[in-house]
This record gives structure tokens, C-alpha cells and sequence, in this order.
């Protein structure tokens, strides 16, 4: 308990003591590196002491006191909200924020919060999640130090308040262990609207109209996710008289289907599923620290994280419905959108907002193949998604452009950055990386749960995926003569961060069948109180380690062969005579022509002027009509 407590409050005393710290320089960065060092070793001290002791254990019985403190908090966080939507003439987001809070005061006025049960709980999932949180997020933060250093170099227009930057880090990181070791709704609750506060500041970061337009579109769409939260602890503590997650998700007759279906309507709020992905999409014109947290180890993770606990009780009824119809459809339509963007963390963004889906339907069917496959996606995402919003990020600093279409040749101009990216991208759709492994067992899964749609939206999401995916690995190996090295823009905290990633990812790759069968099967065994099936075949692990090994040996085997031989440059082949500079060439007609390297985006088909608001609209519609009948029903 003490190791949690420091898990928790550390984080809240660093990001103090960072915003008082107003001495910049090597003070600063010497205190900020420290302070995640510290948390990440605590973390992973936790993580191995807890794994070695196994099993689940709860602790700190209901105390007044603290949740007297946790109820002071909630109205400094409405506090902080009136100053701002005030401030900016948004009251819309005040009104959200007062209404939810009010009802909350009101439950643990009246008493009603007031049943036995403990407030702490530490599983396999928890110590996963603090993997994510700790390790991840810590990770960004170090990468966070040198990449502000040249974010403000890049952008002198921009006031400078690095010191607000850094501790709005450490408050998220506090939070987000709070959220993942809280057993009791109104806790988590409590720090589900810290993380809405803190992504509305740091997308706010740069202070530009957008900027403010975009926190505050983030600001509202998760206030209005934590109304759901609140009206569910509402009705489950005043009706059901149960207070716990756990009890709630092993309650899923009867009435307890109401409090389900809210909590997962909070819970695709917080994930960014349609109609809710705009704030996510927004985020991206806030420093690419924010970007890599709010989409990878932190924000979007508080999401999946709850409907994975809620699985059980959305197996079969009305909110797993809403769930997975939303979910798998917000897979589809995002990797659509993906096809038809240039810009590489939009790409991301809607990359993330696509798996988020695929992570939503996996828990919202319920059963034990789809949960494990929505885990391992969980952890695979959070470390390929993290590394590449970093890398692109790096590029970014380094050729001062974050188009895809300007990294053609990256692979010979910037071949550390390309190398990092290229792990990344491959962590995400390649065989025998885990996120495929994932998307094998969610198509099982789909097909035990004789779901065709969710079949559907699979397979064609996978299918578009590839499409996106392969076009930027394309762009990034694409060579021409003309290529040459550039200095690579990134600081030695960057670079800890990013090969860290790498090894990570490498390593994730080389050991996830024992994750499976020590971390995710132990769990889906509690969960799901009964055996589970033989999810990852001893065939199947023997064909992924062969493929793997076929990726480590063939370059070196290409290597052996092409001793003693002279590199050959050859012109580009440009459907007319080549000038000889690999620029321009003497077409048909005998007119001269310039060549460039440019991708198919296919924008008058998946465009977002096309395809948006119809994803929008549907998503929405699917909502509305699930949550009318749900509720209806039950009332």
C-alpha cells in the first residue's frame, strides 16, 4: 500500500515543485529527469514485488476522511473550469462540469456512498496498466525535456512556459495511477475528470485561437463523458447499492445494465470513438509530448482500460451492443480516413482513434478470446504508437515538415529517425508483431460471437490499415540518387526515449506468449471465473518465431552474398529519357518534365469531406437509439 500511495501522490508533489522551480536550465532539467527516474523505477519495484506475490489483492477500507479530501478536489477542479469558461466565454463547459460535480456532492452528502468495500485493488491488469503509465508515459516525459528545448527555439512566437508544461505531465502520470488502482466508482471518477483537466491545458499549451478552440472541444466532449460517469455512480450506489467496479461488472442483470451502459458511454468519450474523436484529431496543435500521451500511455488507455473491466457485463445486452457497433465501426471509418492524410501525426491521430475501435469491440463482445486480444492490442499500441508520435515528432524538429510526403528517402537522409519509425510502423501492421497476432484472435472472436458485422468491419478496417500503413514504410525506403544525410535534430533525452521504445517493442515482440500465459490468462481466469481456452496454438508460436527469425536472418544472409561487389547506381527508370540527374526527364512528345515521388491518397473517396460527417452522424444515431432503448427498457 505504501509503494501505490507513493505511485499515486509523487507525481502531484513533482508537478508542485516543477511549476515553483522557476530556475530553467540545467536545475530544471536535472530535477525533471530525476523525478522520472523515480517514478519509473518505483513503478517497475511495484510491477515485479506484485507479479512475484500474484493474484489479486485489495486494500484501504472506506475512510471518510479522504473521500471528504477527494470531494474538496472535485469542486477545485470546478473552480478551475468556471475561471477558464468565464475567461474564454465557453460556459457551456461550466454548466457540464457543475452538473456532474453537484450530483456527486449530492450522493456522498446523503450518505448513499457510504457501503463497505475497499477503495484499492491491484490485479494483472493493473500491473499492466502501470507498465503502460509509468514506463510509456515516464518515457515521453524524458523524451518531453530536449523536444520542448527545440519546440521553442522553432516557435519563439510562443510564450515560454515550459514549467506549466512540465508539471501538467506529472499531474496526468499521478492521475492516471489513481485511475488504475481505484476499485471505488467515485475515486475514479475523481481522477477520470483530473485527465480531462489536464489534457484541456496542455492542448491549450500554445495559447493560439486554435488551440483554445481545440482544448475546449476536448474540454466538453469529456465533461460530457464524466456526466454518464457520474449519473452511473448516481444510480448504482442509490438503486443497486453497490459502489465497487468489480461488483458492478459481476452484476450484469437487471438493473446494473443501466450504470454499464453509461460508464461505457463515458468510456468511448474518453477513447475519442465517434462521434467523440474530433477532441483527439484536435490535440494534434499541442507540442508532440501532449500528442504522444493524450494517444498512447495515458488519456485515450482510461477508456479501453474501463470497458475491459466492464467486459463481463456487456456480454449479450444492450451496452455491449452499443459498444461493439460503435467500436467496430469507428475501426472501419478511421482507417479510411487515414488513407486520404498527408500529415503524419493525422495520420497517427486517426490511426489511434481507429484501434481505440477495434479495442472497444473486443471488450464490448465479452467473451475470453475477444478481452485477450483487446489487451495485447492495448500494450502493443501504447508502445509503436508512442515511439512513432516521438520519431515524427524528431523529423519534424530535423526537416522542419511533417508531411509523409517529405519523407521520401528518409531511410539515407535521417537513418536513425527511419530506422526508429520503421520498427514502429511495423509494430502496428506486420506480421508476426502482436498487433496482427491481436487482430487474428478479435477475428475469432467475432466469429464465436456470430457477430457478421463486426466480421465486417474487421477485415475491410485491417484491409485499409495496410493501405495507409504501407504507403508511409513505402515512403520512407523510397531512395533516389539525389538522397543525401542530414543532421538528425534530436537531443540525448530524445534519444532515450526512443531506443528505449525500440528495444521495447522488440522485446514485446520476442516475449508477448509469455505475457499471455503469466499476465493476460491469469486474469481473463478471475475475470471470467472459469478456465480459459487455448487462445495462442504451440503451431502458431512456432510459425511466428519462424517468421521472425526469417526477419533477423535474411538481411544478413543479403549482406554474405553481396560481399566483393561494387555498389551499382542505376538511374530511375521515368517512362521517357532520364536527364541524368534523376530530376527530370524527355517525355514522349520530346518536352521536358519533372519527376517527383508522391503517394495516392485517394481523396475523393475517403476524404474527410466525404466520409466524416456521415461516420459522424451514424455513430451518433447508434448512440442516441442504443441508450434510449437500454435505459427505456430497464425503466
Amino acid at each position: 500500500m505504501p509503494i501505490i500511495a507513493f505511485l499515486i501522490c509523487f507525481p502531484f508533489a513533482a508537478a508542485l515543485f516543477m511549476a515553483f522551480l522557476k530556475k530553467a536550465g540545467k536545475v530544471r532539467k536535472f530535477v525533471f529527469l530525476t523525478c522520472c527516474t523515480v517514478i519509473i523505477a518505483v513503478m517497475l519495484f511495484f510491477v515485479v514485488t506484485a507479479f512475484i506475490r500474484g493474484g489479486t489483492t485489495t486494500y484501504l477500507p472506506h475512510t471518510p476522511g479522504i473521500n471528504a479530501l477527494i470531494l474538496a478536489g472535485e469542486w477545485v477542479i470546478v473552480a478551475l473550469v468556471a475561471y477558464y469558461s468565464f475567461r474564454y466565454k465557453k460556459y457551456y463547459a461550466f454548466l457540464l462540469s457543475i452538473a456532474q460535480t453537484g450530483l456527486i456532492t449530492w450522493l456522498e452528502l446523503s450518505g448513499k456512498t457510504e457501503i463497505p468495500g475497499d477503495h484499492i485493488l491491484t490485479d494483472n491488469l493493473t500491473l499492466i496498466m502501470c507498465l503502460i503509465v509509468g514506463g510509456i508515459g515516464g518515457l515521453i516525459c524524458v523524451y518531453a525535456i530536449g523536444y520542448m528545448k527545440d519546440y521553442h527555439e522553432h516557435h519563439k512566437e510562443f510564450k515560454d512556459r515550459r514549467n506549466f508544461f512540465f508539471s501538467m505531465l506529472f499531474v496526468f502520470l499521478g492521475a492516471m495511477f489513481g485511475l488504475v488502482f481505484s476499485s471505488n466508482l467515485t475515486w475514479m471518477y475523481f481522477f477520470w475528470e483530473i485527465t480531462s483537466i489536464c489534457s484541456f491545458l496542455l492542448i491549450g499549451y500554445s495559447q493560439t485561437p486554435e488551440a483554445i478552440h481545440n482544448s475546449f472541444r476536448a474540454l466538453w466532449m469529456n465533461l460530457l463523458g464524466g456526466l454518464g460517469f457520474a449519473l452511473a455512480i448516481t444510480y448504482s450506489a442509490a438503486e443497486l447499492h453497490i459502489i465497487g467496479l468489480e461488483e458492478l461488472a459481476a452484476s450484469a442483470d437487471g438493473l446494473a445494465v443501466i450504470p454499464v451502459i453509461l460508464l461505457a458511454f463515458a468510456a468511448l468519450t474518453k477513447s475519442a470513438q465517434m462521434p467523440f474523436s474530433g477532441w483527439l484529431l484536435g490535440a494534434m496543435v499541442a507540442p508532440t509530448p501532449t500528442s504522444a500521451l493524450l494517444h498512447s500511455a495515458t488519456m485515450v488507455k482510461a477508456g479501453v482500460y474501463l470497458l475491459i473491466r466492464l467486459s463481463p457485463a456487456m456480454a449479450g445486452n444492450v451496452a455491449g451492443l452499443m459498444v461493439t457497433t460503435v467500436g467496430g465501426f469507428t475501426f472501419l471509418a478511421a482507417s479510411c480516413l487515414a488513407i486520404a492524410q498527408s500529415d503524419g501525426k493525422k495520420v497517427l491521430a486517426y490511426s489511434t482513434v481507429s484501434n481505440l475501435g477495434l479495442i472497444a469491440a473486443c471488450a464490448g463482445v465479452g467473451n475470453h478470446e475477444a478481452v485477450w486480444a483487446g489487451i495485447l492490442l492495448m500494450m502493443f499500441h501504447a508502445v509503436s504508437k508512442s515511439m512513432l508520435f516521438q520519431s515524427v515528432g524528431a523529423v519534424e524538429n530535423s526537416i522542419g515538415s511533417r508531411n509523409i510526403e517529405d519523407m521520401h528517402g528518409l531511410i539515407v537522409r535521417l537513418p536513425r529517425l527511419a530506422f526508429i519509425m520503421i520498427v514502429g510502423i511495423c509494430g502496428m501492421f506486420l506480421a508476426p508483431f502482436g498487433m496482427l497476432v491481436s487482430k487474428w484472435a478479435a477475428l475469432r472472436a467475432f466469429i464465436d460471437s456470430k457477430s457478421i458485422l463486426l466480421v465486417v468491419f474487421l477485415i475491410y478496417g485491417s484491409a485499409t490499415t495496410l493501405f495507409y500503413w504501407g504507403k508511409w514504410l513505402g515512403s520512407l525506403v523510397a531512395v533516389h540518387n539525389g538522397s543525401k544525410r542530414q543532421h538528425e535534430a534530436a537531443h540525448s533525452t530524445e534519444w532515450v526515449s526512443l531506443i528505449t521504445h525500440a528495444a521495447v517493442m522488440i522485446v514485446l515482440l520476442l516475449t508477448f506468449p509469455l505475457a499471455s500465459s503469466y499476465l493476460i490468462e491469469p486474469f481473463l481466469s478471475v475475470m471470467f471465473q472459469d478456465s480459459i481456452p487455448d487462445i495462442i496454438g504451440r503451431g502458431n508460436v512456432i510459425i511466428m518465431l519462424m517468421m521472425l527469425i526469417a526477419i533477423a536472418v535474411l538481411p544478413v544472409v543479403l549482406r554474405i552474398l553481396s560481399v566483393g561487389e561494387k555498389n551499382k547506381i542505376v538511374n530511375t527508370y521515368m517512362a521517357g529519357i532520364n536527364h541524368g540527374d534523376d530530376r527530370t526527364f524527355t517525355d514522349s512528345m520530346g518536352g521536358e518534365k519533372s519527376a517527383y515521388l508522391a503517394n495516392w491518397y485517394l481523396e475523393d473517396y475517403f476524404g474527410e469531406k466525404r466520409l466524416l460527417k456521415p461516420s459522424l452522424i451514424f455513430s451518433s444515431a447508434v448512440i442516441i437509439v442504443l441508450i434510449v432503448l437500454g435505459i427505456g427498457g430497464m425503466v
